[in-house]
């Protein structure tokens, strides 16, 4: 019922809510075409450099030498900020963790130059740069899930007989991989708003960061939005990969959502 729309947390039927997008999206579509801002190039404009982008300057080969690095800057970034999270179950640790998480705030125009001086190619660079930008948000969000571990779990795991090493694997490490996927898939979009900065400062193998401050330097503005368009479609569908992943490897998180 269309009703269900206007009515809190109503679960309204897939098929209701699917049309709902639909015609919103179509709004905004004729919105943007019969009633185009004066500054913001239009509809036609943009599907005509959209066309352009990938028939003569490579946009569709530019977006996967991005997405390539993107994903290999995620997955090694992944890996370090697991290690680094689990270790504070170690006293020991906790500091490094710490201080991880508060580097989010340095700039990368700092940490190019360092990254430059430490690995011999542009490549190395970029990867570097993205490596350690996704690190320490990732530790922030993850071990802001392991501090979430409640009392009660580990007690619960401990009546069980199982030994602290045990009590830590099962409860944190097993009993949370959904969530921790779920802060992989939050945070891979730093790595996007950070490989355009990079593959403008580093412009020997490409990518769609370089081919968007093309389309900017020299005021093609129906080629930035369309670009822009194409990031964003992109992220949305990297977005709905992790959620089916979550779903498919850990149907039991669905269980903690609200009905």
């Amino acid at each position: 019922m269309l009703k269900d729309l206007f009515i809190p947390n109503a679960k309204p039927r897939p098929s209701v809510f699917l049309t709902m997008v639909a015609v919103q999206i179509l709004l905004l579509l004729l919105l943007w075409l019969f009633y185009p801002l004066q500054l913001f190039p239009t509809l036609g404009e943009v599907i005509t450099a959209f066309k352009d982008l990938v028939t003569t300057q490579g946009l569709i080969q530019e977006l996967w030498a991005s997405l390539t690095t993107a994903l290999g800057a995620l997955a090694i970034a992944t890996v370090l900020a697991l290690a680094i999270s689990y270790l504070t179950a170690l006293p020991f640790f906790r500091p490094i963790a710490y201080a991880a998480s508060k580097m989010r705030y340095l700039t990368l125009t700092g940490l190019t130059f360092f990254m430059a001086l430490m690995v011999s190619s542009g490549h190395q660079v970029k990867l570097s740069v993205l490596i350690f930008g996704a690190t320490v948000y990732l530790v922030t969000g993850m071990t802001s899930v392991i501090l979430t571990t409640t009392q009660e779990e580990m007690d619960h795991a401990r009546t069980l007989g199982m030994s602290e090493w045990r009590s830590f694997y099962e409860v944190v490490v097993l009993g949370k991989l959904d969530e921790m996927l779920e802060v992989v898939r939050q945070n891979f979009a730093i790595i996007w708003t950070m490989i355009t900065l990079v593959e403008t400062l580093y412009q020997s193998e490409g990518g769609i960061g370089l081919l968007l401050y093309k389309q900017n330097r020299y005021l093609h503005l129906a080629g930035v939005v369309a670009i822009q368009l194409v990031i964003l479609a992109t992220g949305a569908l990297q977005d709905y990969v992790f959620e089916f992943l979550r779903r498919m490897f850990f149907p039991y998180s669905a269980l903690t959502t609200a009905k």
